[in-house]
Formats: structure tokens, C-alpha cells, sequence
């Protein structure tokens, strides 16, 4: 089933990406709700003005995708864009539902080693890192927070690298090989939330 995505990018940077991404969704595209090249440039506009669209354009949707950038945090809008795709906003007699959230991470200088670095246990098993210093305090937060945790191994408390977190960053490669499985898999968390102690706030 197609769901209505919005995407929160660092323009300046994530353009391409962002444009391959609704590429990505094929016949699903139409019900992208985002910025598109046609939109209209809004950098000469007020604050308030730009967030009443924005407010628009997320309302309706039910899956948020994030292009998780090296620059991403110099935005003025990203973690804010998160924070509202959070909430749950009541506009006359509706109310929107949390959206499910995923991050995309771009290759940069040909590998994702900028922010998921590996490095070796003493015990010789391969560990994927995060440098967390790229990232938004809202989207830590929202990681790995999986309540009760439900572990892959006991032994050594591995949860699933996309259950275990309410926002799973995924690798660009992966996500343009099943684009609707990484979708899908934030769409069922928005609707099993009760599963995740959310952060709301940036």
C-alpha cells in the first residue's frame, strides 16, 4: 500500500539524492507530498510563512524520510521538519498520527564511513559505529529506544537494526534496492508506537 512521504533534506547538499528518492517510489511518487525541482523557491519568504507550508505539506503525510547529510545540521528547518512529523496535530475535527521516520544516509567520498564508521572487538567481531556528532539530539534520542528491547542476541544485547530503533538509518544502497520495505517498516512502527519511548522534542 503507497503512503504519503514527505523528505527533509539539507538542499544545498541532498538535492540529488532527494530527486532519486521520488524516483525511487515510481508509481507511488504521486502521493509525495515534499518539495519537488518545480516547487517554488521560498528562501526569500518569512520564517513563519515557510513553516505554515511546511506544516501543509507534513500534515497529510504518514512517513517522513530523512537524507542524513555531513552538513545536514547547518539546516534551519531539518530537525524542526522531524519534531512536526512527531507530533500528533489536531486541524478542526482531525487529528494527524505520528509519522513513521526513516533516515537515508548518503555516500560521501564513496563510502558511509563518514558516519558509520566499523571497527574490531577484542573478541574479533566487526562493530558498526555511529558518529553521532552529525546527527540531531531528536533523532539519538529516537534511537535504540525500543520498549521492552527485544534482542537478536542476549549474549551480547544486539537489538534489530530496524525494529530496535524508531528511526533506522539506512544506507542509501540499501534503500534504493526495496525502497517499499524501509517505508513500510516506518509506517508499521508510527501505527505500533506504544513499542518506542518517543522524543518529541528537538
Amino acid at each position: 500500500m503507497a503512503k504519503k512521504t514527505f523528505i527533509s533534506y539539507k538542499h544545498s547538499e541532498s538535492k540529488e539524492l532527494r530527486d532519486r528518492i521520488v524516483e525511487s517510489l515510481g508509481d507511488d511518487a504521486r502521493y509525495y507530498k515534499g518539495e519537488t525541482s518545480e516547487s517554488p523557491n521560498m528562501s526569500d519568504q518569512t520564517t513563519e510563512y515557510i513553516k505554515e507550508k511546511l506544516k501543509d505539506m507534513i500534515y497529510s503525510t504518514s512517513v517522513t524520510i530523512i537524507v542524513i547529510s555531513p552538513n545536514m545540521k547547518q539546516s534551519n528547518w531539518i530537525d524542526w521538519e522531524i519534531e512536526y512529523s512527531l507530533k500528533q496535530i489536531k486541524r478542526g475535527d482531525r487529528m494527524s498520527s505520528t509519522n513513521g521516520i526513516l533516515g537515508v544516509v548518503m555516500k560521501y567520498n564513496g563510502d558511509f564511513s563518514w558516519l558509520r564508521p566499523s571497527t574490531t572487538n577484542s573478541d574479533g567481531h566487526t562493530a558498526i559505529l555511529t558518529n553521532n556528532e552529525y546527527l540531531y539530539d531528536i533523532i539519538i534520542s529516537n534511537r535504540f529506544n525500543q520498549d521492552p528491547k527485544e534482542y537478536i542476541c542476549d549474549v551480547c544485547e544486539n537489538v534489530d537494526f530496524l525494529s530496535g530503533s524508531y528511526i533506522s538509518l539506512i544506507k542509501e544502497d540499501d534503500f534504493f534496492d526495496n525502497p517499499n520495505k524501509y517505508i513500510d517498516n516506518a509506517y508499521e512502527k508510527s501505527k505500533n508506537i506504544k513499542n518506542y519511548n518517543i522524543s518529541r522534542k528537538k
